[in-house]
């Protein structure tokens, strides 16, 4: 049997075909709104970028006007990228970013989002947001004690950095002595020492979640005002408004630009509202345009999954946008503050020699080895993170893990606090024995998981819970009087999915003593955020690695390990297990897809159609999953599409956060929204009906980031001719492992395939967590 697919792409040819231009605002704008040639669109991610990861082509081509005041923009349902003007976007993590700030601002669509109000009680989706925004605050008056920027590994952090910060302040007369009779006196042991076994505190990892904010109708009413003079759309006013605050519209008005701060608008759309506003004194080098440029490119590389961008890509971008300057134009915004430089140690000392931010914004066009710009945001959350994976890493030997199973994991865990455990899914089971051990030794041991699939999968007996709910304080152990988990053991199952920002919560919420395990699949696709946080903790080789021997069985688990090591083989299954179904065109392959799903798969292996996943490149194309959607609901349960074009009884993917995708089905509909059954959830889940169109799809369908994470017994990857681009090994990977008993390929890639699984995986995101997980110097022995 030959086993050929490939394809998960962004900006793959499986994209929509023939999308319509995007019209620039203002009157009479065109293709050269702000004068001279704008170019064609760059794509700043330097070569070797997974065009997997590209949800750039979604937040590339620009929805057209009506579709830009809408939700759509915002968000798909998977959390990527939308693509409103038809063309698609691989998945990715594109997008991810617009159904966070469209969470967070209850932005809606047009209208909606003005009137709306707060929604009544907490999600879990929204109490993640409000745990992110508290690491964010934390990092922040953490960074502004230190007096700098943060030295990964170097400084004092937390209780230990607050005591600091109090002393100093005696030592300069700012505070009186008075106020340490509360300190704890010294002891030896590392800060935030996981507390005796207790009944543990069940508490949030947040304080209760404050509304979205919704503008005052005074200046959303301004806003409105000035898009109507510039001739943008006023159904954006409600959440430009959310956006730039009360004063949106004085700041809209001096700075036109900043109409890119909202998710969905494009660079060109900008300057044609910013010339109809300004007029003559719109001219391409404005430096309000430049620094909007630079940060627009940065925000997306950021959702592709890269944490920083080369500053000579954002200058080539600058360039095809007609920047007179674009030297300047990156010196001007970092000196600015608008995007931060990163640098190695060598420019560090150089800079040492000049003047701050001056020679930040020097440094950022001297050429002589890659300077990076990035968003403060990535910076706090991978410096934070290497903070703790280095205080992890260096936690010393344990003798209580000496004698669990199994051995050879149980061993590293007795030497250090941070383990990485890799392997595919028949090896998850060993990470979760010794979670399992550790509990009859009378310790706390908790395991997590990605998702809700993952979760029932391990089976009641495990009590897994998703990383989600254990951030958000919904599931898993309480937490002690520091915020962190009480816990001796967690177990992270799914590791190559969790982002920068979910992982620098997760680690911050570890306590020195505990142990935690990362474990997971490397071969897989990389996490839908920014950050590419466990390959990165395996190349920096910080903490002991132990890879497990315990091979996925059958002819699947075959087929796939063979994939990892680049090799597409041919496999016995005497029982069907995988089956290659050739096509000419990708018409044929979306019929032969619904055979197989509504006939074939259940006929002939007795697996029912919901419990078939289908698997494909991307949203758009002739053969991504809107096509194949729209098929299978044709043929599974075909209706009007009463509901915002869903019927009850219809497959869904719900993008219940940045991401994550719950699969579930409907209901019912009414005033409120769309009532969904979702896995996992005993109660029923209700969107919006101004969200809808933004955070839910019909599911019968996914693309690989999607299903990442997940499986089923009964897989059906889809590799139409026309998403050859999107193909990697890293995609063929994941889609071709979502099945447990099952795989039937539908393939018309050719030769595409196999030279996809051959190419070896490159460095397919820009981040900087490696570099300062290397950085961190050895623990002096005293």
């Amino acid at each position: 049997m030959t086993a050929h697919p490939r394809g998960e792409n962004p900006g793959s040819p499986a994209a929509d075909p023939a999308a319509p231009p995007v019209p620039p605002y203002g009157p009479g704008a065109g293709p050269d709104a702000v004068g001279g040639s704008a170019g064609p669109d760059a794509t700043p991610p330097p070569a070797g970028t997974d065009s997997a990861e590209t949800a750039a082509e979604a937040a590339e081509a620009g929805p057209p006007l009506e579709a830009v005041g809408s939700d759509d923009s915002a968000s798909d349902a998977d959390g990527t990228a939308s693509d409103a003007d038809g063309s698609d976007g691989a998945e990715g993590a594109d997008g991810a970013e617009g159904a966070g700030t469209d969470a967070e601002g209850g932005a809606g669509d047009g209208g909606g989002a003005e009137g709306g109000g707060a929604q009544a009680g907490v999600s879990d989706a929204e109490a993640e947001l409000a745990a992110q925004r508290e690491l964010r605050e934390r990092i922040e008056r953490r960074k502004a004690e230190r007096g700098g920027p943060i030295a990964s590994g170097t400084k004092l952090s937390g209780r230990a950095a607050d005591l600091l910060a109090a002393v100093r302040a005696v030592e300069s007369g700012e505070k009186p002595a008075v106020t340490f009779p509360d300190s704890p006196a010294p002891v030896a042991a590392p800060r935030r020492v996981a507390p005796p076994p207790v009944a543990p505190v069940r508490a949030p990892v947040a304080p209760p979640v404050r509304a979205p904010r919704v503008a005052a109708p005074e200046t959303v009413a301004a806003v409105r005002a000035v898009l109507a003079e510039g001739g943008a759309p006023e159904a954006l006013a409600a959440r430009v408004a959310n956006a730039l605050g009360e004063s949106a519209g004085e700041l809209l008005r001096e700075d036109p630009w900043r109409l890119l701060a909202v998710a969905g608008v494009r660079p060109e759309q900008a300057d044609g509202f910013a010339r109809a506003l300004l007029g003559a004194a719109c001219v391409p080098g404005d430096a309000r345009r430049t620094d909007a440029l630079v940060v627009w490119l940065v925000e997306r590389a950021a959702l592709q999954g890269h944490t920083a961008l080369d500053a000579a890509a954002v200058r080539a971008a600058l360039a095809e946008r007609s920047v007179p300057d674009p030297d300047e134009a990156v010196r001007h915004a970092v000196a600015e503050g608008a995007v931060l430089v990163f640098h190695d140690e060598e420019q560090e000392e150089d800079l040492e020699e000049t003047d701050g931010e001056a020679g930040a914004a020097e440094a950022a066009d001297d050429g002589k080895s890659p300077v990076l710009l990035g968003l403060d945001r990535y910076a706090m959350a991978e410096e934070s993170l290497a903070d703790g994976l280095a205080r992890l890493a260096r936690s010393g030997p344990d003798p209580r893990w000496a004698q669990a199973r199994p051995q050879e994991l149980a061993r590293a865990v007795a030497a250090q606090g941070l383990v990485v455990h890799t392997g595919g899914e028949a090896a998850r089971a060993e990470p979760v024995a010794l979670a399992e051990a550790a509990r009859g030794a009378g310790l706390r041991a908790a395991v997590a998981v990605h998702s809700e699939n993952g979760r029932r999968r391990l089976g009641p007996e495990v009590d897994a819970v998703t990383v989600a709910a254990l951030l958000s304080g919904a599931a898993g152990p309480g937490r002690d009087e520091d915020g962190a988990f009480a816990l001796d053991l967690l177990v992270v199952l799914d590791a190559p999915q969790l982002d920068v920002e979910a992982a620098a919560m997760l680690v911050e919420s570890v306590p020195d003593g505990c142990r935690l395990v990362l474990s997971g699949d490397p071969h897989v696709l990389p996490s839908a955020g920014a950050g590419r946080v466990f390959g990165d903790l395996l190349a920096a080789r910080v903490c002991p690695q132990v890879a497990s021997r315990t091979p996925d069985p059958g002819p699947v688990g075959e087929l796939v390990s063979g994939i990892g090591v680049g090799e597409l083989l041919q496999v016995d299954a005497p029982g069907r297990e995988v089956v290659i179904v050739p096509v000419r065109d990708a018409g044929e392959a979306v019929h032969r897809t619904v055979q197989l799903v509504a006939d074939s798969v259940p006929r002939a292996l007795g697996v029912p159609v919901e419990q078939t996943q289908v698997i494909t490149v991307g949203h758009g194309g002739s053969a991504g999953t809107r096509a194949l959607n729209a098929a299978l609901k044709q043929r599974l349960n075909p209706g009007p599409g009463r509901f915002g074009g869903f019927d009850p009884g219809d497959r869904v993917a719900y993008a219940e956060a940045p991401g994550r995708t719950l699969q579930g089905t409907v209901v019912s509909a009414d005033a409120q929204g769309l009532h969904l059954d979702c896995e996992g959830r005993p109660e029923r889940v209700v969107v919006p009906k101004e969200r809808v169109e933004s955070l839910v799809r019909h599911g019968w369908a996914l693309t690989a980031h999607q299903a990442a994470g997940m499986r089923w017994p009964a897989a059906v990857a889809v590799l139409p001719g026309d998403a050859v681009g999107g193909l990697s090994r890293a995609w063929v990977y994941t889609a071709f492992s979502r099945g447990e008993r099952h795989l039937s390929v539908v393939h018309g890639a050719d030769q595409a395939l196999p030279r996809a699984v051959a190419e070896p995986p490159g460095a397919d995101r820009v981040t900087r967590l490696r570099g300062l997980l290397e950085a961190v110097p050895e623990p002096v022995e005293e």
